[in-house]
């Protein structure tokens, strides 16, 4: 298996040029393309704001202001994208509607990279983050500092849907590991499972796993972070788990707990 195409969103933000980095060092192992996509603030979002209580000319400067922010972010972002040595590294600006550039991009991409802020809530992104994972359901990685492909993987496994599918979304990633280990705690989770089965999936593909029971009951998060720096993993994969509320997309304890933790490396899917 292989990935094809990379895919980073850009604010024009201080954070571009570590998004790229990250990204190129992902696409580089699969020679894949590496899309480098701008996506600015929407004048369409904040129209509905600017009703009939804004007077001409003051709706006229706003727009105007926000119009000069995005071109004054997409040369900042061209900038970042510049400054990367990667070859198949290619620059795409979204114009409005960018919420449907944006997944229309997405959904052409095998993995979509983000830093550590739009994870949490951070800047610019933030939106653009929870789109990627609970609207367009495509697989991310949070690249964090030290974050390299063919090192030490986890995987987090609990038998259920999430954890499944981040595991097979996982595979390209997994064939590069110089070693993977299965995480598994029976004991925090209400859910009955074999973790020889997963691994028998992974060896099936010719990918050689150990498995670690952990013996703890209670939060799963905490074990598996600390399981996680015990194998010396640089990234831990899992399952995003969370609900649609008030059309936002809330995380469960445990995804946020793995999204607060400054190590490792974070590959989901929802």
């Amino acid at each position: 298996m292989s990935w094809a195409r990379i895919m980073t969103p850009l604010s024009g933000g201080e954070g571009d040029k570590a998004a790229v980095k990250a990204a190129a060092l992902l696409a580089e192992p699969f020679g894949a393309e590496l899309a480098c996509v701008y996506t600015p603030a929407d004048v369409a979002d904040v129209m509905p704001w600017m009703g009939e209580g804004f007077l001409g000319g003051v709706q006229s400067t706003a727009l105007e202001s926000l119009k000069e922010a995005a071109a004054a972010g997409e040369i900042k972002a061209r900038a970042a994208v510049d400054a990367c040595a990667y070859a198949k590294a290619e620059f795409i600006s979204l114009q409005t509607p960018v919420w449907a550039g944006l997944s229309a991009e997405s959904r052409l991409s095998d993995v979509v990279v983000f830093t550590n802020d739009p994870p949490r809530g951070r800047g610019p992104l933030a939106e653009a983050f929870q789109q990627m994972v609970a609207d367009e359901q495509r697989p991310v990685l949070i690249a964090r500092e030290g974050f390299k492909t063919g090192g030490v993987i986890a995987v987090a496994w609990d038998g259920g849907k999430e954890a499944s599918r981040a595991a097979r979304l996982a595979m390209p990633l997994l064939e590069k590991a110089s070693r993977v280990v299965i995480l598994a705690a029976p004991k925090a989770s209400s859910r009955s499972f074999d973790p020889a089965r997963l691994q028998a999936y992974f060896a099936a593909r010719n990918v050689v796993a150990d498995v670690d029971i952990l013996p703890d009951s209670g939060d799963a998060a905490p074990l598996l972070l600390y399981a996680t720096k015990k194998a010396g993993a640089d990234i831990l994969v899992a399952g995003a788990f969370g609900h649609p509320r008030l059309q936002e997309f809330i995380f469960g304890g445990t995804t946020r707990s793995l999204l607060a933790a400054d190590q490792p490396s974070l590959f989901l899917s929802h």
